[in-house]
């Protein structure tokens, strides 16, 4: 008799899931409280996989013999809190793909800053040097779906704490930790140690053969080390721009205008004035993605050429500027609640977020969360905003409906204050007002340049 695998979540770690666990032959359920993409459905009908939205069928979920849960589930989910109690095995796209991959490699990237600008880089560096790679977390396509669908030889993940915490036998062949500040404490009993175990995950399951490349300016992750000196087994390569540092297996010091990162007996020196991503955090992001590619045997000579080529994502999580400490950020690429997600997950700032378009069904209950602790204002864009006021009204203190882009924009400049984001991260598709959402964004930063930061 078959496994029965369910998929909770139809989104994009979701249907990835589910796809790679049809072709590996196990009985198949997805189940989505809210709508599932067109695009997803889709995939999910060319390979024939089961599905329903709107609801859970309780008897079929609890008849499973493992459950694979997509992040922004909690586990204070009433099917969740049944599925634990039935003892139902719970783990993460990540795991689950990770069974699959074959001999190919991972490298890993988490922390609470960084993680996307860090594991773009990584990516486009593999690309460079001509490497089979997939982009895979919670940016680019599904781990899984990628592992059901092609051979890669590596994969670049980026990683939240929600998907570490469903991983237990999977292991970063490089893991990267950026930072550890207060985050996401809601889901982990309101105690910094408590996420920053968590985050320490990525450590789990290495071996000497493996590499842990870390921030030795972040006090948080160097307390955890402290405590696990005797459990961690990968090779140190710490990065570092405010300590004296001096690893036996490699690192990243910043001297001057210039980085040196060595892993062994390789080494790249990168003059930071070349790099299109400006600011500090940058220096940190591209020390640790020179390490990480050194580490997978990247020739130095492509790292340089690949850290000097790398400009910002366009339309995801873009800065568009900042002018009177109000900083401007174009996540137009954001068109479901997956990705909004991922952008509210981010902001550090009171934010004013706008939001809106063409509605897909859209079920904002993942993001709600977010919004209550991080938005200050709710800027509604499109020409019908019913269901965004409705879904907003008490957990948002302002909300704005707006019609036009421009009404939208100048609503937004109104709210913000001093120490604010402005987040354009819409949820929805564009067609309302625009071409697409590359018309969208660019008509966003546009509009900063000329009406913030030229004024």
């Amino acid at each position: 008799m078959k496994r029965k695998i369910v998929v909770l979540g139809g989104g994009i770690s979701g249907y990835g899931s589910a796809i790679l666990a049809k072709k590996k032959g196990f009985d198949t359920f997805l189940t989505d409280m809210g709508k599932i993409a067109p695009k997803f459905k889709e995939r999910l009908d060319e390979w024939g996989v089961e599905y329903e939205e709107g609801e859970h069928s309780e008897e079929r979920i609890l008849a499973a013999n493992e459950v694979i849960k997509s992040p922004g589930i909690p586990d204070t989910a009433p099917i969740v809190v049944k599925i634990r109690e039935r003892g139902i095995p719970i783990i993460s796209e990540i795991e689950f793909a990770a069974r699959y991959k074959g001999v190919a490699k991972t490298i890993c990237i988490t922390g609470s800053n960084g993680k996307t600008t860090t594991t773009s880089l990584i990516y486009k560096i593999m690309t460079d040097a001509g490497r089979k790679v997939s982009l895979g977390g919670n940016i680019g396509e599904s781990f899984a779906y990628s592992v059901a669908t092609d051979k890669y030889f590596w994969h670049v993940l980026e990683l939240s704490s929600f998907q570490l915490d469903g991983c237990y036998k999977f292991k970063a062949d490089i893991g990267v930790l950026m930072n550890i500040t207060p985050d996401h404490l809601d889901r982990y009993d309101y105690k910094l140690e408590n996420y920053a175990r968590s985050k320490m995950r990525i450590t789990q399951n290495q071996t000497s053969a493996d590499a842990f490349i870390f921030s030795a300016d972040d006090a948080v992750t160097q307390q955890m080390l402290d405590t696990m000196d005797s459990t961690l087994k990968a090779r140190q390569l710490p990065f570092a721009i405010n300590t004296a540092i001096a690893s036996g297996d490699g690192d990243a010091v910043l001297e001057g205008h210039s980085f040196t990162a060595t892993v062994g007996s390789r080494s790249v020196t990168i003059d930071t004035r070349k790099m299109k991503i400006e600011g500090m955090h940058n220096i940190y992001n591209a020390m640790a993605a020179a390490l990480a590619t050194l580490s997978a045997g990247v020739d130095p000579k492509v790292i340089k050429r690949s850290i000097y080529d790398f400009s910002p994502v366009e339309h995801r999580l873009e800065p568009a500027g900042k002018a009177g400490d109000i900083e401007w950020i174009n996540d137009s690429k954001a068109t479901n609640v997956d990705s909004v997600w991922y952008a509210l997950e981010s902001m550090k700032r009171p934010t004013v977020w706008i939001a809106g378009g063409t509605d897909k069904g859209n079920d904002y209950g993942p993001v709600k969360e977010f919004a209550r602790r991080k938005v200050k204002a709710l800027i509604c864009m499109g020409l019908d905003n019913a269901k965004l006021k409705r879904e907003f009204a008490d957990i948002v203190p302002i909300i704005r409906d707006c019609t036009s882009f421009e009404e939208a924009m100048e609503a937004a400049r109104e709210v913000a204050t001093a120490g604010d984001t402005v987040l354009l991260s819409p949820a929805c598709a564009s067609f309302d007002l625009f071409k697409n959402y590359e018309d969208r964004g660019r008509q966003f930063k546009e509009w900063v340049k000329r009406n913030v930061l030229e004024k």
